[in-house]
């Protein structure tokens, strides 16, 4: 067999020796391996064939291999090879250990200006690079921008990305019309679907990520998705008093919402702000302290975590399949969604990101194909592992409350959008934004992942197109 079980871990082809999960998404798991020959510390993005034929995401698939491979930058993760047995696909990636540079913010809060251009000049030459070569990355965003072991920059994940020379991909108009990202990163032109220059709407998105990195939170945000996009589009925001000159008109240019006469790489390079010396290399850059990070954390793609003790085993043994419910879960019903609600939740778009510096819910959305009891009786489990109660409501609604930091509160419903298949919104109505954080990274999302179908912003389809080919099976 291509992967054989030895002693807990596992021999990938011969070659690899598999060890912690890094993370998971809907049709692939990353992780931390070594290469049995040099010992050399690799990522492998392992895929489950069938799940991805069956999803139609091959196409994506090949996409992410060639853009992989066109693009050798130190500040690019680099793919090693491709593996493939019958039934998996194996990634085999650098390894970055120092983790995701979102991780790094969370951890504290805004960066200073000097850290932050360090951080931002590496991140503009590598999207100079890929563009040169003709990739787009159309997700970029600080949960995509891992660091190494020395604190340098790799971009990751290009399974949105696009190429140029890919004529599927453009219309006459030499445009791209997928619209596809985070809304809180995406240009105004992908919202608004009416084509778009891969490029320019990058460097709308490393407009955000420098944004985020100076300020610690998001300049457009808002819990109404009509309102967000309305912001988006008129580029409302305000930049927080320790910006400085430079890097308040540098934000201006990147965030022009005119694709036309948004600034290009090149002007952005010979800004006076970008020509600054980079920050020296450190262990862990000075952190700022003064302005709280209330950033989203994605649940929908593989990441990196940062490189410490943490035990995955401890993490699965958490996980218990559901058991019998009890006769008043069993009966309850959820409510249900119409066309509206379905369109305006489950786009595609990955919502989950919209926190900002004032304190509005915290947010995840999953779709499931299991039962309400069977998503009501899990929740409960892991509020249970938390020590929070809980409260079950009419219509599919489940109140937990309880926390380490304080009184943390968390709103979970339960909405049926076809037969058996529901969508799961879960808020924060109260309590320490941390922790909900911390709850929907090492307790939710490790624990939820066998009834999860699709986190929000997903490869999946909706629910939507799954109800339209169920009726004409």
């Amino acid at each position: 067999m291509a992967m054989e079980k030895n002693q807990d871990t596992q021999l990938i082809m011969g070659r690899y020796r598999l060890g912690r999960l890094l993370g998971c998404g809907n049709f692939a798991k990353v992780y931390k391996a070594h290469n049995v020959a040099t010992g050399e510390a690799v990522a492998i993005k392992v895929f489950d064939k069938d799940a991805v034929h069956q999803s139609g995401m091959s196409g994506k698939v090949k996409t992410e291999v060639h853009v992989m491979r066109r693009v050798h930058h130190p500040n690019v993760v680099r793919l090693h090879e491709v593996m493939a047995t019958r039934s998996r696909i194996y990634f085999v990636m650098e390894y970055a250990g120092g983790g995701e540079l979102f991780e790094r913010l969370a951890q504290s809060t805004r960066l200073p200006e000097p850290v932050a251009r360090r951080y931002f000049q590496q991140l503009i030459t590598a999207v100079e690079f890929c563009h040169s070569r003709g990739v787009y990355h159309r997700d970029l965003k600080p949960e995509n921008l891992l660091l190494d072991a020395r604190g340098d920059l790799k971009v990751s994940d290009f399974g949105l990305s696009a190429l140029q020379d890919a004529g599927a991909r453009l219309r006459g108009d030499g445009l791209l019309h997928t619209a596809c990202g985070t809304p809180a990163y995406v240009a105004p032109e992908v919202l608004l679907k009416c084509g778009y220059d891969g490029a320019k709407a990058d460097i709308w998105s490393c407009g955000v990520i420098l944004f985020v990195l100076l300020a610690g939170y998001l300049p457009f945000n808002d819990t109404s998705l009509p309102l967000l996009y309305r912001k988006i589009t008129q580029s409302n925001y305000k930049c927080p008093p320790w910006f400085s000159i430079d890097a308040r008109k540098l934000l201006a240019r990147m965030l022009d919402p005119k694709p036309r006469t948004r600034m290009t790489i090149s002007k952005l390079t010979a800004h006076p702000w970008f020509q600054k010396g980079p920050c020296p290399l450190t262990d862990r850059p000075l952190i700022a302290r003064e302005t709280p990070v209330l950033l989203g954390k994605e649940a929908c793609r593989c990441h990196h975590h940062r490189d410490d003790d943490e035990e995955e085993d401890a993490r699965q043994r958490k996980r218990s399949k559901v058991t019998a419910s009890s006769p008043a879960v069993a009966v309850m019903r959820p409510s249900s969604m119409n066309a509206f609600d379905i369109i305006s939740r489950s786009s595609g778009l990955d919502l989950s990101k919209m926190f900002d510096e004032e304190h509005r819910p915290e947010e995840a959305r999953f779709a499931s194909r299991e039962s309400t009891a069977a998503i009501v009786s899990r929740l409960e489990e892991i509020a249970e592992a938390r020590n929070l109660s809980v409260r079950v409501g009419e219509k599919g609604r489940v109140e937990m409350e309880g926390g380490r930091r304080g009184a943390l509160a968390i709103e979970a419903e339960i909405f049926e959008v076809a037969p058996s298949v529901h969508v799961v919104e879960m808020r924060k109505t109260g309590g320490d934004p941390l922790e909900f954080r911390d709850f929907y990274r090492q307790d939710l999302k490790p624990s939820i992942g066998d009834i999860v179908w699709s986190w929000q912003g997903g490869d999946s389809p909706p629910p939507a197109s799954v109800a339209r080919r169920r009726a004409t099976m």
